[in-house]
């Protein structure tokens, strides 16, 4: 079972929300909150797998939740939910460690895929955010092109493998049986393809990915 935590200002989206992912057998939520406050509380009382979190919130708003809930020992998985085309508080929830980020106009078959997927370790972006996130992190350009590729280039055949699964938003046991490794063995080659990218987490490692057209346009 699956549990996750609803975080929005908003009582009717939270209500909606809840609607959608509990129809999956596999989804319960344990607690609602309607500020970054009450999500860390409620995070810390019920440990869940997963916060859905809003960014636009009072007072501790979701970017001040999202880091603080993830320097937390061991953390949930938060998965960013936005109405905004572009939110300057995306790029820094990514640079947080986000799991994943999602426009809040997705059919309710992605968004109960996405808590699945973020739970087993894979990253989901939504395309319109992926490209806008682009536009304010990735700087697209001659000068950074040739640096990432050049990062890129240092990575074995192997981890060459990795890395476009993990630019898909595979997790590792989905890696594992891709590649047919051990889960352990696609943990190390993550690890080693995070510092030679020179990036922070998953989520940034798939970013580079869909700037080197690795990443696919499609999904949720």
């Amino acid at each position: 079972m699956i549990n996750v935590v609803i975080a929005d200002d908003d009582d009717l989206v939270r209500a909606g929300i809840r609607a959608i992912v509990e129809t999956s057998p596999e989804i319960t939520v344990v607690a609602e909150a309607g500020n970054g406050g009450e999500a860390i509380a409620q995070a810390r009382k019920w440990r869940p797998d997963v916060v859905l979190m809003d960014l636009d919130m009072p007072r501790c708003d979701g970017l001040c939740a999202t880091r603080r809930l993830l320097t937390e020992p061991d953390p949930p998985k938060v998965l960013v939910l936005t109405t905004f085309g572009m939110d300057e508080n995306i790029t820094a929830a990514l640079h947080a460690g986000a799991s994943g980020f999602l426009m809040k106009q997705l059919t309710p078959q992605q968004l109960i895929h996405a808590v699945s997927t973020v739970v087993a370790g894979g990253t989901v972006l939504s395309p319109a955010v992926t490209q806008q996130l682009l536009t304010h992190v990735a700087r697209p350009g001659s000068q950074r092109k040739a640096r990432i590729r050049a990062m890129a280039a240092k990575l074995s055949e192997r981890e060459r493998e990795v890395f476009g699964l993990l630019g898909q938003g595979l997790g590792n046991a989905e890696i594992s049986e891709q590649l047919h490794l051990t889960t352990s063995t696609v943990k190390t080659h993550v690890s080693r393809i995070l510092v030679k990218l020179e990036v922070e987490n998953r989520t940034q490692a798939a970013l580079v990915a869909f700037e080197l057209d690795l990443l696919p346009a499609t999904g949720a």
